[in-house]
């Protein structure tokens, strides 16, 4: 959360002309409800099955770019999809990044607690080994402009080619 995936993600798409998709946009668009109304009827994991379904419609699309919500990396199904279907990018930022970034947000529901901080540590620690082992590219996004992060995934995408 608050990485930078969605305005990265459709900025390095415009360089690339590609399609870009927002894992979680498609899932507000499918539903016409937002993700903190999907968490609040369906809950967590609940959710979390709308999500896999997505992403592995979105994977099988060729010439995109994809950002997925941060939680997408613990279930298999989706690591998989994601593989198959591409380079997997980590935007890394720090939890005081994040926190800054998504302190006024009200549409994170995993961050709708009285401790925001200690609710980013925690899902840092969980996540962030897998993202780590499942990233071909690793970029770090904090105290960075969206367009100095994408010139970098431009750059190391080259390699790929």
């Amino acid at each position: 959360m608050g990485a930078g995936k969605s305005t990265i993600g459709r900025n390095l798409a415009k360089q690339l002309h590609k399609q870009f998709y927002d894992s979680d946009q498609e899932i507000e668009k499918q539903t016409g409800v937002t993700i903190n109304l999907i968490f609040e009827i369906e809950g967590e994991e609940g959710f979390r099955e709308r999500e896999s379904r997505t992403i592995e419609a979105l994977a099988r699309k060729k010439n995109i770019v994809l950002a997925t919500g941060g939680g997408a990396v613990l279930r298999e199904q989706n690591r998989l999809a994601l593989r198959r279907s591409g380079i997997v990018v980590y935007l890394y930022a720090p939890v005081e990044t994040q926190l800054k970034r998504t302190r006024s947000s009200k549409h994170r529901p995993l961050l709708q607690t009285d401790q925001p901080a200690d609710k980013l540590r925690s899902l840092m620690r969980e996540r962030e080994p897998i993202y780590r082992q499942e990233a071909d590219i690793v970029v770090h996004s904090k105290n960075r402009s969206p367009h100095s992060v994408v010139r970098e995934l431009i750059r190391k995408l080259n390699v790929f080619e």
